[in-house]
């Protein structure tokens, strides 16, 4: 999964959850995108690898079997 299929993901279970969703591609820094699902956010890099998929979902409190 590369990042933008991520994104892809969080929106729809965002959508899904009738929760806010925001992507911010000017306040992350070089290839950096801030990322807010409802009340959590975090900072997805350019290259994601599961492990680092699997921490981001645990900053924003998602499941990663609800993906």
């Amino acid at each position: 999964m590369n990042r933008e299929q991520l994104l892809r993901a969080l929106r729809y279970y965002a959508r899904k959850r009738h929760l806010a969703f925001d992507v911010d591609t000017k306040r992350g820094k070089g290839s950096h995108y801030w990322v807010q699902v409802g009340d959590a956010e975090t900072v997805i890099q350019h290259d994601v690898n599961p492990k680092r998929i699997r921490t981001i979902l645990k900053q924003l409190k998602i499941d990663p079997a609800d993906l």
